[in-house]
């Protein structure tokens, strides 16, 4: 082994709509004891396929992989895609759901907005509404999620709110790899039965309900995500 070069194996981790590797500073340094932490770019592509190739050329020949929200559905692709190169999988708070005609109307009349006006954040309230109800007047929790999205940016928002979602049930027993799916229960963006349904569709998936949380998973519990995903990384299934 060279001098520098990490003996533990890489995972790479994956957030969701305009989070960037913020979204992981509360579970990193705990998982960074067992595990070389990659972060995968999200932000330049406008196609879950483009995404997924681009977290492909820049992996390692072989990874784990955790995927969050929005993430989850790049993670899903890159399993199939390269299932030779992915050791582990873990999927956070996302499901196989497609994007529905109400989705992309409304994410169209955002984008339409946005045409004529400056990109300043995320909604208050649909930041609040990815909380749970304890957690929703936590400012120092709510301005770190604002602050990731004010970072990324409009370019990056509109790329983002351009993803097609295609529904991905059919295709979720071409993962073969170890797979961990972890939701909560109080998650009103992405609800526990589509995640268990998830794990359903995933040969020998492990499924994980976090109690008392909401959708930002990672930010809320981050004692209990980095505990899940050390035994996942470190115990042979």
């Amino acid at each position: 082994m060279s001098p520098g070069v990490s003996k533990k194996p890489p995972v790479i981790l994956l957030p969701g709509l305009m989070c960037d590797a913020a979204l992981w500073d509360f579970v990193a340094p705990t998982l960074a004891e067992v595990a070389d932490i990659q972060h995968g770019n999200l932000f330049d592509d406008d196609t879950i396929a483009g995404m997924a190739a681009r977290v492909l050329d820049d992996a390692p020949e072989t990874f784990a992989i955790v995927g969050f929200s929005m993430g989850g559905y790049i993670a899903r692709e890159i399993a199939m895609t390269a299932p030779d190169r992915v050791t582990k999988l873990a999927l956070m708070n996302t499901s196989a759901l497609g994007t529905t005609d109400k989705i992309r109307q409304r994410n169209a009349r955002v984008l339409k907005i946005l045409r004529d006006r400056p990109f300043t954040g995320l909604s208050p309230i649909s930041i609040r509404e990815a909380l749970h109800p304890d957690r929703q007047g936590d400012t120092g929790l709510i301005d770190h999620i604002q602050t990731m999205a004010r970072r990324l940016g409009g370019d990056v928002f509109r790329r983002q709110m351009s993803l097609i979602r295609e529904d991905g049930h059919a295709r979720l027993r071409e993962i073969t790899c170890p797979t961990l799916v972890v939701t909560s229960d109080a998650d009103v963006l992405r609800r526990a039965i589509d995640s268990e349904r998830l794990a359903d569709g995933i040969a020998d998936a492990r499924l994980e309900i976090i109690e008392n949380c909401g959708h930002m998973t990672p930010l809320e519990r981050p004692e209990e995500v980095a505990g899940l995903l050390v035994e996942w990384l470190t115990v042979d299934p």
